[in-house]
């Protein structure tokens, strides 16, 4: 699932940051094909809030999902672009709408803890374990998991 690499300290996983709602998530670099500015994303009739739209990238089809009705957060009033983030699944591909992009972080493999008991619920069934890095808990997006949406998807 994550890119891992040997070290003399052990496996090594690497991650694309992202911050939706004020929480620092982490994307396993092996599942992010791009990370874009969503221009010109048409609503798709009927389709759950989740479901932001869909877009054409250099010639793809791209549904877009919002990570915050994913997550149940409220809408952002910051009046600030989204951005993207384009990961594939079975061959479809999907940009999950995000505040902010962070950078690349290699973290040991064994550093990854389960999720907490008192991790939110609308992030812990998305989550793949979590990091705590200085001060901050960094949440893994299981990728999968996040693109298990509801039927009406597969209609759009």
């Amino acid at each position: 699932m994550t890119s891992k690499t040997e070290t003399v300290e052990g496996a090594m996983a690497e991650y694309v940051t992202a911050v939706i709602g004020g929480q620092l998530f982490g994307l396993p670099i092996s599942r992010v094909q791009d990370v874009f500015m969503p221009e010109r994303v048409t609503r798709v009739p009927l389709s759950s809030q989740e479901i932001a739209g869909v877009l054409n990238l250099r010639g793809r089809i791209v549904t877009v999902v919002d990570m915050r009705a994913r997550l149940g957060l409220p809408k952002s009033d910051e009046g600030k672009t989204p951005m993207a983030v384009g990961v594939d699944l079975r061959g479809e591909s999907y940009g999950l709408l995000i505040d902010t992009i962070g950078e690349v972080l290699r973290l040991p493999e064994e550093a990854r803890e389960e999720n907490p008991v008192n991790l939110d619920p609308r992030m812990a069934k998305f989550a793949g374990g979590v990091y705590r890095l200085d001060g901050q808990l960094m949440v893994v997006l299981d990728v999968d998991r996040v693109l298990e949406l509801a039927p009406e998807l597969k209609a759009a």
